[in-house]
């Protein structure tokens, strides 16, 4: 059986709201029976764009990660509903019925992605279904995907084999605690939101001056394994990335051609640049 899933490549959103004024226009001043009730024009956005800053000046950077209902196999807002307010179709999509759902708040606290929204106006749980009334009028994927202009969302409708070979292939993770409750989200790039980098700008001197040191060999290792390797670039900059926040225990090398080894260690609490590293000539 063929079933729907989502795929958002971090490395491609730029932050646009696209997707989320997509969600929007859909859903507000509309109500489709048996799948969503009218989505109110102030509170929480069903579907959403989470931003993130990393780093500091002068290396910073910025990642975005879609958060959204993940419509888990086990779904836990089913597991908390009862008189079938919550159904998991034979596609994936988990859809939250919006007359059956009534004064069931136990659906909305039960999500563990913070992606069920509690309508107190009128009383009901409200997510963003994957566009499930479209889909069955013959669209090919939902909103989000179609308003996206630089290729980040991908709407997939596969077997689940056929899925987990794509994940393994192009490196698609799940979100936290995805993996037990079985979501239907996937993540591209992910870490780039998650986990953090450390660079550096390598600076020597060439006829008595300041001068950006390009090709240098910088490698990088913690508790003495080797992690990663690069060559400064030509402003004498170099990055590495995809590291565990909140770590200890690093060491970079740095091996330039005219200058001494030099050894640098350090923590990582965040994302940071390790400032003007300056080599002396040999």
């Amino acid at each position: 059986m063929q079933k729907w899933n989502l795929v958002f490549d971090v490395a491609l959103c730029t932050g646009c709201q696209n997707c989320v004024l997509a969600v929007q226009d859909e859903y507000q001043g509309n109500e489709f029976p048996g799948y969503a009730a009218e989505m109110p024009r102030h509170g929480p956005k069903w579907f959403d764009i989470e931003r993130r800053e990393r780093g500091e000046f002068p290396a910073v950077d910025v990642a975005h990660r879609a958060r959204c209902c993940q419509h888990c196999d086990q779904a836990p807002c089913r597991e908390a509903a009862s008189g079938g307010a919550v159904k998991k179709r034979d596609d994936g999509i988990v859809v939250i019925d919006p007359v059956l759902s009534r004064g069931q708040k136990p659906i909305a606290d039960a999500c563990p992605f913070g992606a069920a929204h509690w309508d107190e106006a009128r009383a009901i749980t409200q997510h963003w279904n994957f566009d499930a009334h479209l889909l069955d009028a013959g669209w090919k994927e939902p909103r989000p995907v179609q308003a996206c202009p630089t290729g980040a969302l991908r709407s997939l409708k596969l077997e689940d084999e056929a899925m987990q070979r794509l994940a393994a292939e192009q490196g698609l993770v799940r979100t936290a605690g995805g993996e037990a409750r079985g979501t239907r989200v996937w993540y591209r790039n992910l870490t780039r939101f998650t986990h953090a980098f450390a660079a550096g700008t390598l600076v020597g001197l060439e006829a008595g001056l300041d001068a950006c040191v390009a090709g240098a060999q910088v490698r990088l290792a913690r508790a003495g394994e080797p992690v990663a390797s690069a060559r400064s670039d030509a402003f004498g900059d170099f990055r590495f990335d995809h590291l565990p926040p909140a770590s200890e225990g690093w060491r970079i090398d740095i091996e330039a051609h005219g200058y001494h080894l030099r050894i640098v260690e350090f923590n990582l609490k965040a994302s940071c640049w390790l400032g003007e590293i300056r080599l002396e000539p040999a």
